[in-house]
C-alpha cells in the first residue's frame, strides 16, 4: 500500500501550490457548517491538525489561541502567509498527527479537517486528538466517509484504490472510529455530495 506519511508528505508538496485553487470555494460552505457546531468561547485554545493552507482560518472567530500544523512544510508555509494576511496570530508548525509535540489535555477544541481520510493510521491520530484534549474538549471533524450502516462494496473498494493513491481513502467509517478512540459523538451533519462528505462534533 503506498499511503504512507512519507508519501503523504510528498504528494501534497506537490499539490500545495494547486490546493487553494481546487478546494477552497467547493468547501466553504462546508467550513463554515463544520466549525459552527462548535460551542466557541473567547479564549478558547484550539488546534488545526493537519490544516494544510489554513482555509479554516476564515471562519473562526477572533480572540481564540490557534496552533496549527501539518505534516508538509509547503502546506505550513501557506497556511502562515494567510494568517499574516488575515492579521491572525497562529503558531504554525510542521507536525506529524499522529506524534503531536503537545502536552496532555492542552487544548480546548480540535480541528480535523480532510485529515482522518488521508492519515496511513487515523486511529493513531484520533487517539493523539484525545490526548491533547481536556476532558469535555471539542473535536471538530469533517472528511469523506462511508456509510455507517455498511461496509464498503466491491466498486468503491475498487475506486479507492486509485483515490487512495492520488489523495484520500473513501472507504473510512466515521463513527467506529470516533468511539473506538473514546470520543462521544454529539452531532453528525451532511454538508455535500449526499453525505459523501460529513462534519462531525464529539466531546472527550
Amino acid at each position: 500500500m503506498l499511503n504512507t506519511t512519507t508519501w503523504n508528505r510528498l504528494r501534497y508538496s506537490v499539490y500545495a501550490p494547486l490546493y487553494d485553487v481546487v478546494v477552497s470555494r467547493a468547501l466553504r460552505k462546508p467550513r463554515r457548517v463544520a466549525l459552527g457546531q462548535v460551542d466557541w468561547e473567547p479564549g478558547m485554545r484550539v488546534l488545526l491538525v493537519g490544516a494544510g493552507t489554513g482555509l479554516d482560518l476564515h471562519f473562526l472567530p477572533h480572540e481564540l489561541e490557534i496552533h496549527l500544523t501539518d505534516l508538509t512544510p509547503a502546506m505550513v508555509k501557506r497556511a502562515r502567509a494567510r494568517a499574516e494576511r488575515y492579521q491572525r496570530d497562529v503558531s504554525c508548525r510542521v507536525m506529524d498527527a499522529t506524534t503531536l509535540e503537545y502536552p496532555d489535555e492542552h487544548f480546548d477544541v480540535v480541528v480535523m479537517h480532510f485529515i482522518l481520510a488521508v492519515m496511513p493510521n487515523p486511529e493513531l491520530g484520533l487517539a493523539e486528538a484525545y490526548r491533547v484534549l481536556k476532558p469535555g474538549g471539542q473535536l471538530c471533524v469533517m472528511d469523506k466517509f462511508q456509510p455507517d450502516a455498511q461496509a464498503a462494496g466491491l466498486s468503491r473498494r475498487t475506486l479507492n484504490v486509485l483515490t487512495s493513491f492520488l489523495a484520500t481513502d473513501i472507504t473510512r467509517q466515521a463513527t467506529p472510529l470516533l468511539q473506538q478512540a473514546g470520543f462521544r459523538i454529539r452531532h453528525d451533519e451532511p454538508v455535500l455530495m449526499n453525505g459523501l462528505f460529513r462534519a462531525l462534533l464529539a466531546a472527550k
